[in-house]
């Protein structure tokens, strides 16, 4: 069994616990697709999409409707408009977007050679700077018959580069498709089961168009580059369901404990050390370690005209006068951020936070606390 060991060789700070709050979603409720919400694209757009799409998408209910509680996206074998199929794309572009947090659907998908269904975003910025350049972030992609659901982004970087993973699910029962999106990763998600994640901290390796507000799509395509095109065995009409779309926001909470307020700035060792994420050491199967650390009462800052140190008392909301920015960051050895724990002001107090490091890999990594002019940089050692 495998086991995961935080040996912090040197550290001061604290930790986190989160909370996902639901910030939007659209439950299908209604008798109707509600307008505030979706916009529906129409048409064959340029090149069949960009993607040589066989199908010309309309509005019409015979093509989406609210059914029993679900959007129901339909692709029907009909003459239309110069093609021989029909179906239904929409999205949220103009009436909400989103800049990091916890998207998904729970959905059932067709399949049958030539189907594309797709859950996915856009960034917002798309009508000035082009796709690739937008950022794309496939949540859910299916083709065909395949046993397997894909997760991609897609972005700019001296022309367009894709990233992306897989795993295998049977897609015509219901799953949760998901992500979660900070300003550190991107993870993929089924039915809560993490199957890839990507890096795009400060934008490493020109993933900057992911710290942009995206809107979401909701498609069901025929045919194209990647699926090719239907044969006998599509029976259509063929649909696509929509229990629900939801988009949270992380809430990070940093837990403020005792009443005494220390003078200085304190960093305590993480207990318990080590510790196991795995779930099956012989220390407990505790898969997290708390952290605590103390932001003192009175801050002493250098004045820049005399060249002497004041001191500033606590303000009348437990804040000092001069309330400093407090973040905890953790980087690999290369420097590369791979997670922010803290980053908020913080009133004067103690305060410990959870951290559970069981999304990275083997290696040493660097820990770093810094408010104000008080920086301090510690090591841990992650074993797998």
């Amino acid at each position: 069994m495998k086991k995961l060991f935080f040996i912090c060789l040197m550290i001061s700070y604290n930790l986190l616990a989160q909370n996902w709050k639901l910030v939007w979603s659209d439950e299908f409720n209604g008798t109707s697709i509600n307008p505030s919400y979706w916009t529906f694209e129409t048409g064959t757009g340029t090149n069949g999409w960009g993607n040589n799409e066989l199908q010309y998408y309309t509005n019409r209910t015979e093509n989406a409707k609210i059914e029993n509680g679900m959007l129901v996206i339909t692709a029907r074998q009909e003459s239309y408009a110069g093609r021989n199929f029909t179906s239904a794309r929409m999205k949220t572009q103009g009436k909400k977007s989103f800049k990091y947090g916890k998207i998904e659907a729970r959905m059932k998908l067709p399949v049958g050679k030539g189907s594309w269904p797709a859950f996915w975003m856009l960034g917002d910025n798309i009508t000035f700077v082009g796709w690739p350049k937008c950022g794309e972030i496939d949540i859910m992609e299916h083709i065909n018959s395949d046993p397997s659901v894909y997760g991609t982004i897609h972005y700019d970087d001296n022309g367009h580069v894709s990233k992306g993973g897989n795993t295998s699910t049977d897609v015509t029962q219901f799953h949760v498709y998901s992500i979660e999106w900070d300003s550190n990763t991107i993870k993929w998600f089924v039915d809560g089961r993490q199957y890839y994640f990507v890096y795009i901290v400060n934008g490493v390796n020109s993933t900057e168009e992911f710290h942009n507000p995206f809107f979401i799509i909701l498609n069901l395509a025929i045919g194209g580059n990647w699926p090719g095109n239907p044969d006998g065995s599509m029976q259509f009409p063929i649909s696509m369901y929509v229990d629900y779309v939801r988009v949270y926001e992380l809430v990070t909470d940093v837990e403020k404990i005792g009443t005494e307020i220390s003078n200085e700035f304190e960093l305590e060792q993480n207990f318990p050390n080590p510790f196991s994420a795995s779930g099956g050491s012989a220390f407990g199967g505790n898969p997290s370690t708390t952290i605590k650390y103390s932001i003192p009462a009175v801050i002493l800052r250098q004045a820049q005209d005399d060249n002497v140190m004041v001191s500033l008392p606590v303000g009348r909301h437990g804040t000092s006068n001069h309330d400093n920015l407090v973040t905890l960051k953790v980087y690999d050895i290369l420097g590369r951020e791979v997670a922010t724990l803290v980053n908020e002001h913080q009133p004067a107090g103690n305060y410990e936070v959870k951290f559970d490091g069981s999304n990275l890999s083997s290696g040493i990594y660097f820990y770093r606390l810094q408010s104000g002019s008080f920086v301090q940089t510690k090591k841990f050692l992650l074993m797998k």
